[in-house]
């Protein structure tokens, strides 16, 4: 069954999903094993690309019926054309970016509307270690500071700020627990994960 097969799989994608429209075409940059374009198709009926750079999560992705693309997402997205996709997902991927400003503008240019989640630097416990002098190890952000793949820390406001900066208009934020619940009271204070709907102004 399609939602016990979507059960196991991390708690942010079932939420973010039903911002996915039916039928729509899908670009998801930085997809891992397939999961989410996997679960868009079967149940959404959506249609498109999965993009991703390591070697590992390949062969799982074309087990699931995903079409991969084995990319750099930095290296620029100038296969696609403009407006080619309906949405772009860029899932906690985008603080491991070294150029945010310039993916964050290739994302909007692809495609008509973009979803980005990432690690809420801004989350209590990660101003509680701060505090303490440590850096913070968490389920958003679960890597020590010397072996992190995340170059970029943001909390939602810094990212509200940038969105702005780059002509993007803010659709809908939403602040996530860990289990993937929206949380309305201290969203910066209170939410571990952000989810950005964007579109360009």
């Amino acid at each position: 069954m399609i939602t016990e097969r979507f059960a196991g799989l991390r708690a942010d994608l079932a939420f973010i999903a039903h911002w996915v429209a039916p039928g729509s075409r899908v670009l998801d940059l930085g997809c891992g094993d397939g999961a989410m374009m996997e679960y868009l198709q079967v149940d959404k009926h959506c249609s498109g690309y999965g993009v991703e750079i390591d070697d590992a999560p390949i062969p799982r992705c074309v087990q699931r019926g995903v079409s991969v693309i084995q990319q750099d997402i930095e290296s620029g997205l100038a296969m696609f054309s403009d407006a080619a996709f309906d949405t772009v997902l860029c899932l906690s991927a985008l603080q491991m970016m070294k150029n945010v400003e310039a993916v964050l503008r290739d994302i909007t240019r692809v495609g008509q509307e973009a979803i980005v989640s990432f690690p809420n630097f801004a989350h209590w416990p990660h101003r509680i270690a701060l505090l303490s002098g440590r850096m913070p190890v968490s389920d958003s952000l679960p890597y020590a500071w010397y072996d992190t793949p995340n170059l970029r820390f943001a909390t939602i406001s810094d990212f509200e700020e940038l969105a702005d900066e780059v002509g993007l208009s803010v659709l809908e934020c939403v602040s996530l627990k860990d289990d993937g619940t929206p949380i309305t009271f201290l969203p910066d204070w209170r939410g571990s994960l952000a989810v950005f709907r964007l579109r360009k102004k």
